[in-house]
């Protein structure tokens, strides 16, 4: 008979290793998973949370379900490493699928969570009946268990938004981590397969056809991804990218170019015309004077091109996060066509920058400012359109100059878009807000804001859809966009966006 081991041998070491893989493998499914839901579903901090919340629950069940495991631990712990590894593994396979194809995305969703969530709340419970097997001293048990699961979760926390969701992305990140749970059952097996009694050979086999499959998974990610997103967009996808900061997708139907960020669009080219010359021409038109331009997203580079339309206009500062859609929108050869090459101009500047964080460390003075984020559909894009936001805005702009916000829709979201409106007179401003008809969007609203506007008699600059004559309309709202009283975006409560979740709610019904 084998003599017992000790804490400190081969195969202990090789337990407490699984720890630290283990639970990364836990955490990044849950990270993939909340991810998976803000990308298709918002409203990010609703949806990390409820899946925190879910699966922490499950993990509980399965601690509490582990001591109805009486004997062979060891195999049952690598029947569940081998379970974990394959429906972790293509959970976010499945979820794009079901989120294209079906009608089943958040059933689908929690029944993964609530799985995975009792299989890998099984494993740290039977690791420590594995190690405890062993004679380790309880303690020392203790202590290594939960110092490897601590450290592989901070692995994870750290790799996921840095490496692994931007490079590899979330399909083959699942495929990867997959791979990784049933290397640890394959490893389990390897180092138990002499215990009397183990049986090896079926588990072997088992393991070595989950990883296969995994592996294909991996190599065909991308085509997966594609043939998805072509369901979910309906159109050819002909460019999609993640960056750290949101996944990138250009569609094309015929002539029709479309951006599309996390899944909401962004512009079609059949009528990106009207939105950006609204955006741009009924501030900048009033302002002859204006020299300094300053343009606050908008990192598609149709806005600066409809700002270099005005030979006046000495400097473009474009401010955008994502260095991904600038340079896509600087290199593309369709895209560039699109923006006229405005991004690669000698009057224009291109930062790559927290627009919040370049405001507060940059001094400089703007005549006119363009801010064009998308639209404010969670928590870290509502902080862009507060209170202490304008408050910072107001700093850098000249005491005659305006600035313009793109504000969502008046009327399918008009709590919104007040609110904005209030967000701006709570921060000292004087607004004068519009509106246009953009076929893609509906009617699409914008604010003007500064201390005076005189409406111009002239479009001085060729445009295809604005006139004096449409300019005037603009600035008249029917009593279906009539203001709304709301409270204004302030930091601590971001009220702006649950009126835009609750606006956009009923529309989508």
């Amino acid at each position: 008979m084998t003599a017992p081991a000790t804490a400190d041998q081969p195969l202990n070491r090789v337990v407490i290793f699984s720890v630290f893989v283990v639970a990364s493998c836990g955490l990044t499914y849950e990270l993939i998973a909340g991810a998976l839901a803000s990308y298709l579903l918002g409203d990010s901090v609703l949806q990390f949370s409820s899946i925190i919340g879910a699966y922490l629950c499950a993990m509980g069940i399965g601690s509490h379900v582990s001591r109805y495991v009486k004997d062979r631990v060891a195999e049952r712990f690598v029947d569940i490493e081998i379970a974990v590894g394959l429906i972790g593994g293509v959970a976010a396979a499945l979820l794009f699928v079901a989120f294209a194809w079906a009608q089943a995305f958040r059933p689908l969703l929690y029944a993964l969570v609530a799985i995975l969530g009792i299989l890998v709340g099984m494993e740290i419970p039977l690791v420590m009946r594995l190690l405890n097997e062993r004679k380790a001293e309880f303690s020392e048990l203790v202590a290594n268990v939960l110092t490897f699961d601590y450290l592989g979760a901070l692995a994870v926390s750290l790799l996921f938004p840095l490496l692994l969701a931007p490079k590899l992305g979330l399909m083959r990140t699942g495929f990867l981590f997959g791979m990784l749970n049933v290397g640890v059952a394959l490893l389990t097996i390897q180092v138990f397969r002499n215990e009397p009694g183990f049986q090896a050979r079926g588990r072997w086999i088992r393991g070595i056809a989950v990883l296969v499959f995994l592996m294909a998974g991996f190599q065909t990610s991308e085509r997966l991804t594609g043939w998805v997103e072509k369901g979910i967009f309906g159109d050819e996808v002909i460019h999609a990218k993640s960056t750290p900061y949101q996944r990138i997708v250009v569609t094309r139907w015929k002539d029709d170019l479309r951006l599309w960020l996390n899944g909401n669009l962004q512009f079609s080219s059949r009528d990106e015309h009207r939105y950006h010359e609204a955006l741009v021409h009924p501030g900048l038109a009033s302002l002859p004077w204006a020299r300094r331009v300053l343009v606050l997203g908008g990192g598609d580079g149709m806005a600066v091109r409809e700002v270099l339309k005005y030979p006046d206009v000495e400097a473009v500062t474009l401010v955008d996060l994502d260095q991904g859609m600038t340079d896509l929108f600087t290199h593309s050869p369709e895209l560039v066509k699109l923006n006229q090459g405005s991004l690669k101009q000698p009057k224009v500047k291109v930062v790559n920058a927290d627009a919040g964080k370049w405001l507060e460390q940059s001094d400089e003075l703007f005549d006119f400012v363009i801010v064009d984020f998308p639209d404010p559909s969670n928590y870290s894009l509502g902080k862009l359109y507060s209170v202490s936001f304008y408050r910072l805005l107001k700093k850098h702009l000249a005491a005659s100059g305006l600035a313009v916000i793109q504000a969502t829709s008046p009327y399918n979201a008009p709590h919104a878009y007040w609110s904005v409106d209030a967000s701006l007179r709570e921060a000292g401003w004087h607004t004068w807000p519009y509106h246009a008809l953009v076929p893609s969007f509906g009617e699409w609203g914008y604010l003007l804001a500064g201390q005076g506007y005189r409406m111009p008699d002239k479009i001085p600059v060729a445009t295809r859809f604005l006139t004096p004559e449409v300019l005037k309309s603009l600035f008249l709202f029917p009593p279906d966009m009539a203001r709304t009283e709301v409270e204004p975006n302030r930091l601590d409560n971001q009220p702006l966006v649950r009126y835009f979740e609750e606006d956009w709610a009923k529309v989508i019904r």
